[in-house]
């Protein structure tokens, strides 16, 4: 990924659902919203990659399994961070909550989910892991 194509800090980058029934939930947003599904290969099970009529991704329907077994059941907002590491630490500190991660995504990002002091979840996302993770 060029520099240029790299998600900027401070913006939501992307935006997932995690649920225990992604089929249905995924046939659920292709009827009223019309977004078009992609399966996405998770080893012995897919995700979905869903997005608008002409193509564009938009968000993701993932089953609660795996790497995701510990998200909760909502629309989780991905937001561009510089360092993943240093922002779940800065959340701690500020009365915030760890809920998953950090981790690393497949050796190209890293993220973790985190609940703010009001308890609102988010995830925190950097597009290149720090280097020795």
């Amino acid at each position: 990924m060029s520099d240029a194509e790299r998600p900027k800090v401070g913006t939501i980058t992307w935006t997932d659902l995690t649920v225990s029934n992604a089929e249905q939930v995924r046939d659920f947003y292709t009827e009223v919203v019309g977004w078009t599904p992609q399966a996405l290969d998770m080893g012995g099970y897919s995700d979905f990659v869903m997005s608008t009529p002409e193509g564009t991704s938009v968000a993701g329907v993932c089953h609660a399994r795996g790497v995701n077994a510990d998200l909760p059941p909502q629309w989780l907002v991905y937001i561009t961070v510089e360092d993943v590491d240093l922002s779940a630490a800065r959340c701690v500190e500020l009365g915030g909550r760890i809920l998953a991660g950090p981790k690393n995504m497949g050796g190209q990002a890293r993220y973790c989910v985190i609940q703010d002091p009001a308890g609102a979840v988010a995830a925190l996302y950097a597009s290149t892991p720090p280097a020795g993770t």
